[in-house]
């Protein structure tokens, strides 16, 4: 089946389910179908709702939209319901159980939508949000369906009752005689966040020690000069791309966890370690003696030798060289030495804007953690943080609030992605 026929079953009114990988990003033929106009929509409602697992999939489909084309992601119900009231966007993408509350509050009115999107229910016809999912169908009864799927055989009953008969478009996971199609080969896999992709390619080159890898992320990719010795797929693949990247070595696939199932069903899987805590601290010391090494085969420790030499009549050498790494650790943590005098408090701290409060259930000590893992802010450098209802206010030094900016934002804390600014004073 092509476009024009899932366009004219749309406009007889009969449903369609589209087949591709559970990935906003992989499923650019909706758009066609959808026919919305950059810029354009009616002022009474969103034209177009896409029903998804959870909120952290609703937030992915305004960065895959086409240019001008409004899209609304549902991460908090207070400020979805503002937006729907002031100027309602094109599309609206949110989790079942969130757009469930924006239609009781009235904020969401199904009967202003012309076209539903069941983002690859799958995962919800068997979950607690099946329900909600049945309630939210039937009162957009003359919404046009599309469905999103990567195996429709498993939504029999959700098209039976929603989509009769819809106009399936895309390769079924079968095979002539109807029966699933076997494993492409044995991939290897990450949970990892969107957001925090680029940085964890870098890990798995290193940990892989690879030369000359291929990143496949989805678009026109040309392999390398020669074989590659590392395939990472930061974009989820279909059979088919896995099948023709599985030749050219042991692909590594960056996914999320709702899209595991997918992954299992058409290859053999085995997760991937990252490096830990434990690794990369191995890592550090063994680089520390190797800097140790070159300096001592260069010969210019002769004067540091005669600076320690009263400390060796006192101490073992070893315990010398152990008690400047000591102190090279500390000056290097930022912590203070014993004795000296403490450090003013910074007078130019700064307010970061954080958009996760008390509702989230988000804590100050989930946003220390956050800055110190994810943004690599000193511990000494962050002040008071003030976890409000809906947002929360951290104090950071000065020559450190552009760093908490950049590495707050994208991030997820307690099952929300973050958002950050600098406050401004108000």
């Amino acid at each position: 089946m092509t476009g024009v026929d899932a366009k004219a079953a749309l406009e007889r009114g009969r449903g369609v389910v589209l087949v591709c990988p559970p990935a906003p990003e992989r499923a650019q033929q909706l758009w066609e179908l959808l026919g919305l106009t950059p810029g354009r929509g009616p002022g009474v409602g969103p034209p177009v709702v896409i029903v998804c697992a959870d909120d952290a999939a609703a937030a992915e489909w305004p960065a895959v939209a086409p240019a001008g084309v409004r899209v609304h992601a549902v991460t908090g119900l207070v400020r979805s319901a503002s937006r729907l009231k002031q100027r309602p966007p094109q599309v609206l993408a949110g989790a079942v159980k969130d757009l469930a509350a924006l239609v009781q509050r009235a904020a969401l009115k199904l009967d202003h939508v012309t076209s539903l999107v069941v983002a690859w229910p799958e995962a919800l016809i068997a979950g607690e949000h099946a329900a909600a999912l049945d309630a939210l169908l039937g009162e957009a009864r003359e919404a046009r369906r599309l469905v999103l799927s990567w195996n429709p055989a498993l939504l029999a009953d959700l098209l039976e009752r929603h989509a009769r008969r819809p106009l399936v478009v895309g390769a079924l996971p079968v095979d002539e005689s109807g029966a699933p199609l076997a494993p492409v080969g044995r991939v290897r896999y990450c949970v990892v966040p969107p957001d925090r992709r680029p940085s964890v390619v870098r890990d798995v080159l290193d940990a892989l020690d690879a030369k000359q890898p291929m990143i496949w992320t989805g678009a026109a990719n040309s392999a390398p000069e020669g074989e590659p010795d590392a395939v990472v797929c930061i974009a989820l693949p279909s059979r088919d791309e896995l099948a023709a990247l599985v030749p050219l070595g042991e692909p590594i696939v960056f996914l999320s966890a709702a899209q595991l199932p997918y992954l299992r069903s058409i290859t053999k899987l085995a997760p991937f370690s990252l490096p830990g805590a434990a690794d990369r601290a191995r890592d550090r010391a063994e680089e520390l003696r190797e800097r140790v090494a070159r300096v001592l085969l260069s010969g210019g420790v002769d004067a540091e030798l005669a600076l320690l030499d009263p400390l060796f009549e006192r101490f073992d050498p070893a315990e010398v060289a152990g008690a400047l790494l000591a102190l090279q650790r500390e000056t290097g943590s930022g912590k203070r030495e014993t004795g000296a005098p403490p450090l003013p408090p910074d007078p130019q701290a700064v307010k970061v804007f954080v958009s996760i409060g008390k509702k989230d259930r988000a804590s100050a000590k989930d946003l220390v953690g956050a800055l110190i893992r994810e943004a690599g802010v000193p511990k000494d450098d962050i002040g008071r943080i003030d976890v409000r209802e809906t947002f929360s206010l951290v104090e950071v030094a000065a020559g450190t609030a552009d760093r908490a900016v950049r590495g707050l934002t994208g991030i997820t804390i307690r099952g929300r992605r973050v958002i950050a600014r600098l406050d401004r004073e108000r």
